[in-house]
């Protein structure tokens, strides 16, 4: 999606939806706090995540559960959008050129490195947390858009634009951190067969076939060996999403003739409203009975706090400037340095992506996972609101030239 007529259009649905669907995440992450925590309705909660619903998909995970199938199918469908969207950046959008990719590239970087160093630093080599390095190294794009929706104008398009990409390489990022560092175990006979049917998918893609079932139905039996491999399951959604057809359509990015754009547009919807929401709803809730407010100064839910509040913004707003400074790349149009500070500050919103690593790095310790929760959730809220009130207050470049304006005038009266 570009600056071109077709691309507004496509852009401004993209953050329409991201933005509707970070204020229902937030709702639907508030309310499953609430409910985990009222006694009426915690045991329910929790009864209705574990329920085994069946079948027996993997003989390592046992029934599956409902939990499970949010978590490894449902939010499978998450990352095939994810992967839809990288593609199509680096093809035929922001990302098609290495000058457009610099500053995201560079940000994105220093937005995951530096939030993983202060991740360890508090943590000092605690062997037994180290696995949890990855987890404030994502940003949250809905949560994140969700706030820059309700600041309206104050925020303006071109950092919404930023935050997007930068997001989006943020994804790029975490994918490969998933399919690395979390996967163990591996079964070759299921890598075989999954490899295989990513050889049939890229035949048809070669071959010009542009209708979408094919693919579609490839990628579930995709899924399927992806699960019993021993890498994590979401990874087929973005193997999937790299084997579906793009038509480069300059001047027109979302031309139904493109089978990518197609997909992409119909999933927006349902990954903005339904899935993110559902995975927000059982991923977020914890029960704080018998916990201190102390907790919080435990070396996980620490780290993890500090990693998002204070990793994110300080590495993505020095890597900005120094790239601007050192001539390396621009800064994004109309934005003052106050804004972009903001807008790194919101960067540390991890909310989705750091409870789905959460969740990978410390499987089946509830109480990691619970202080994961902790950590992610503090350090979301206060990237949200430390975020908001700098760019509330911040001047827009409206504001700027009238008081540029305003400063001339009276320099002329003298």
């Amino acid at each position: 999606m570009t600056a071109r007529r077709g691309g507004n259009s496509a852009l401004r649905q993209f953050l329409k939806s991201e933005a509707a669907g970070g204020i229902i995440l937030i709702a639907a992450a508030a309310l499953a706090m609430v409910i985990a925590n009222l006694d009426a309705m915690s045991e329910a909660y929790f009864h209705l995540l574990h329920l085994e619903t069946g079948p027996v998909i993997s003989p390592k995970y046992g029934p599956m559960t409902i939990h499970l199938w949010v978590n490894d199918a449902l939010m499978a469908v998450f990352f095939l959008l994810v992967g839809l969207e990288i593609k199509r950046e680096f093809v035929d959008g922001r990302l098609a050129t290495w000058e457009r990719r610099r500053l995201p590239f560079i940000a994105a970087a220093a937005g995951m490195v530096v939030p993983a160093l202060v991740y360890l630093a508090v943590t000092r080599g605690d062997a037994a947390l180290a696995q949890g390095w990855a987890i404030p190294a994502a940003t949250d794009i809905a949560f994140a858009i969700g706030v820059l929706a309700i600041l309206g104008k104050r925020a303006p398009a071109s950092l919404k634009l930023f935050l997007t990409t930068v997001a989006i390489v943020d994804d790029m990022g975490a994918v490969l951190i998933i399919a690395l560092a979390y996967t163990a175990g591996l079964k070759s006979l299921a890598l075989l067969g999954a490899a295989v049917v990513m050889a049939v998918m890229y035949a048809l893609n070669k071959s010009n076939v542009l209708r979408l079932w094919p693919y579609l139905l490839l990628g579930l039996v995709l899924w399927y060996f992806v699960f019993l491999s021993g890498v994590h399951a979401t990874i087929a959604g973005v193997l999937t999403a790299m084997m579906i057809p793009i038509v480069k359509t300059p001047g027109t990015p979302d031309a139904h003739e493109s089978p990518l754009h197609r997909l992409e547009h119909a999933l927006h919807g349902w990954v903005a409203y339904l899935v993110v929401p559902v995975f927000g709803f059982a991923n977020a809730g914890v029960s704080l009975s018998g916990l201190s407010p102390a907790i919080i100064f435990e070396p996980l839910p620490l780290a993890v706090l500090l990693g998002l509040f204070l990793g994110k913004q300080f590495g993505i707003f020095a890597a900005i400037w120094g790239a601007v400074k050192l001539g390396i790349a621009e800064r994004p149009g109309g934005a003052s340095w106050t804004q972009i500070y903001g807008v790194a500050m919101l960067a540390g919103i991890g909310f989705t992506m750091s409870l789905f690593i959460g969740g990978l790095a410390f499987p089946g310790n509830e109480l990691l996972i619970d202080e994961v929760k902790i950590g992610v959730l503090l350090g979301s809220i206060l990237s949200a609101v430390a975020g908001y009130l700098i760019l509330r207050g911040a001047d827009t470049a409206a504001e700027r030239a009238a008081k540029q304006e305003a400063a001339l005038r009276e320099v002329a009266g003298l």
